[in-house]
């Protein structure tokens, strides 16, 4: 009986990067982003082209695109209501309601494999970039 071979995968740059993201942004004092892109000619998943490492919302919001789907992994510094300091790791599935239906379904089937290899604690949607700007309210739920 042959093994099926899975439909998504993640090359070793796409592994580091998560990985480097993980264990760099632990004691960082800014958020700590990268966006993530399935790749349509060998449904691997990459780090968004330029590579980049955000570090405020503002400019996370800014690099999504319009009307394309896209994963998000961040760790975000806060203070919680009790005076604790805490780093959430979250994946954000960016959703925008203006993608294809074909965008919408390939990106659904790699949400769950996306946070496993990711390795993050919660799981967010959001369907507009105006929501990253809210993204801690989010977070404290």
């Amino acid at each position: 009986m042959s093994q099926a071979s899975p439909l998504y995968t993640f090359p070793q740059p796409t592994i580091k990067s998560m990985r480097d993201l993980r264990f760099g942004s632990a004691r960082a004092k800014t958020p700590q982003a990268k966006i993530y892109e399935i790749s349509k000619t060998d449904m691997s998943i990459q780090e968004q082209q330029p590579a980049e490492l955000y570090t405020s919302l503002e400019e996370l919001s800014d690099a999504l695109p319009g009307n394309t789907p896209r994963f998000i992994v961040l760790s975000y510094p806060l203070i919680t209501t009790d005076g604790r300091y805490k780093t959430p790791y979250v994946l954000i599935y960016f959703l925008p309601v203006t993608a294809t239906q074909q965008a919408k379904m390939l990106y659904a089937g790699a949400v769950e494999i996306v946070r496993a290899q990711a390795d993050v604690n919660k799981l967010i949607e959001i369907t507009d970039e105006e929501e990253m700007l809210e993204i801690e309210s989010l977070l404290n739920e």
